[in-house]
């Protein structure tokens, strides 16, 4: 497995992560935990050294299943979780029901480290995100907490999830910033437009979460496609039927790169993203062996400038239909 560098931190990581939050969260019921560690365990044997979880993903099993499953590896994994969320019990973050109910106060956050670290079974947080932006309190209070924990020894590194620009800005002045982590595909490109400059800027790592648009860029999803009531795809506007018809010319333009390849159009999508920059380190997630050695093959697909510029000039005339989150949760992104 390649390494790559998140920013100018000095962070190295494996090219590809996994994001682990659809193991016990999101996408239906919670998976076996025997299964789940075994996944976890052969993707480290696979050359997997940087996995993603949060507080809130559960809440808390998920980083419990982390704790347990990467225990062997300890020194040799990267783990990075997430605070930024009140977990009452009426909160579903998921925006299914409840209210957004976001929390980023210092005190708070401290709590919430000292959860992620009991569960996790580690002494130091890795890389710890805030994971939406606050507008309840300032983001110079936010990294001021996190620059106390990392004296203190337990976090090492700082990153932002789906913040804007200014807001990157303000928290790298105080405390430098090692990852942005926000949605990013060929079916969601926003962040090309400010959020990319800022970070190349400054020297920050970027890490695209649903890089293959939630399942949808691996091709395997349809308009016929059913969803479980507790998968969170069910609310999501891009998640329509209609939507989803629409957005399959975007599925037609990667299935014809991936002919010529000879290879898949999740591949594709995701050795795009790999293409982008040097410090761009993808996490999708998958709760199932074939398809973590799939997107582990993607790393080794080589994208000529022809095949990005075909693929740039193709998708620029595809108009993608349905937005991301149920507005509420759209709210909370780009701040």
């Amino acid at each position: 497995m390649q390494k790559r560098k998140l920013g100018k931190s000095g962070l190295e990581v494996s090219a590809l992560g996994l994001g682990c939050m659809g193991m016990s969260f999101s996408y239906g019921p919670p998976k076996d935990k025997k299964e789940m560690i075994s996944l976890l365990r052969k993707a480290f044997e696979r050359g997997i050294t940087f996995f993603d979880t949060a507080e809130v993903y559960g809440p808390f099993i998920n980083e419990e299943l982390l704790g347990e499953a990467l225990a062997p590896f300890r020194g040799q994994v990267v783990i990075a979780t997430k605070f930024g969320f009140d977990l009452n019990p009426e909160f579903d973050p998921r925006g299914m029901k409840g209210s957004p109910g976001l929390n980023s106060r210092p005190e708070h956050i401290k709590k919430a480290v000292e959860g992620s670290l009991k569960r996790l079974k580690i002494e130091t947080i890795d890389l710890l995100y805030q994971h939406r932006v606050d507008l309840n309190v300032p983001i110079e209070d936010v990294a001021g907490t996190v620059k106390e924990l990392i004296g203190e020894g337990k976090v090492k590194y700082f990153g932002l999830s789906e913040a804007g620009a200014q807001t990157i800005r303000r928290a790298h002045a105080v405390l430098p910033l090692t990852a942005l982590q926000s949605e990013y595909s060929l079916w969601t490109r926003s962040p090309e437009k400010e959020v990319l400059p800022a970070l190349e800027e400054l020297g920050i790592g970027f890490v695209p979460y649903s890089p293959l648009g939630r399942g949808f860029l691996t091709g395997k999803i349809d308009e016929k496609t059913t969803f479980d009531n507790s998968d969170f795809r069910k609310v999501l506007p891009r998640f329509t039927p209609e939507a989803r018809q629409a957005n399959q010319a975007l599925i037609d333009l990667l299935a014809g790169i991936a002919g010529q390849k000879k290879t898949t159009t999740a591949q594709v999508a995701l050795a795009w993203l790999l293409a982008q920059k040097p410090w761009i380190v993808p996490i999708p997630g998958t709760t199932k062996l074939d398809r973590l050695d799939e997107n582990i093959g993607a790393v080794e697909v080589q994208l000529t400038s022809d095949d990005l510029r075909e693929i740039e000039t193709a998708a620029s005339k595809i108009k993608v239909e349905g937005a991301r989150y149920p507005e509420k949760l759209e709210q909370m992104t780009g701040r």
